[in-house]
């Protein structure tokens, strides 16, 4: 019998989930981190109202084939909502964030932030999941509550959205 429960089987959720969190936590906040343009604070606000989430239903989310993607739609979710409720109070500014020791083109990496963050909200976490994540059309549609063919049209228009205001220099490095 276990002691915390005083069942006979013991509780693997408090122990899976921390595991989950382990390994996935960064990537979901790389991902966050996008989808926000750069913002490091909304990223980790984002990344933990969406493991909150996640952890609410954790018993039926860990039996599922895919829990880490999974937790990537609540994160895109809640990216979404949080955008609908703050569309109409708060502006971009121009500040870009500081970037780490290592990257190899931190100026190219800050454009392309600045860039993607222009971007209205919907395209930019289409564009997040399509190619930051590597879903696929079909993925992405259901993540995102769209159609396949809205996804297509998005896509390819913030892209070419994107190409115009980096120029062809910068848009042939990341898109050749």
């Amino acid at each position: 019998m276990d002691q915390t429960t005083g069942k006979g089987t013991a509780l693997r959720e408090p122990l899976e989930f921390p595991d989950f969190v382990a390994a996935r936590g960064r990537h979901l906040l790389r991902t966050a981190f996008l989808l926000t343009g750069g913002d490091a604070y909304l990223a980790e606000d984002l990344v933990q109202e969406a493991l909150g989430r996640v952890y609410r239903k954790w018993r039926r989310i860990s039996r599922m084939a895919n829990p880490a993607g999974y937790a990537q739609t609540v994160l895109a979710n809640t990216f979404l909502s949080y955008r609908r409720r703050r569309s109409s109070t708060e502006r971009a500014t121009d500040t870009i964030p500081e970037t780490g020791a290592g990257d190899p083109d931190p100026a190219l990496r800050l454009t392309l932030l600045q860039v993607l963050g222009e971007l209205p909200t919907v395209d930019r976490a289409v564009l997040v999941l399509r190619f930051w994540e590597d879903r696929s059309v079909e993925e992405t549609a259901a993540a995102l509550h769209l159609s396949p063919t809205a996804v297509r049209s998005r896509s390819s228009r913030a892209l070419v959205r994107m190409r115009a205001r980096l120029g062809e220099e910068s848009a042939a490095l990341l898109w050749s």
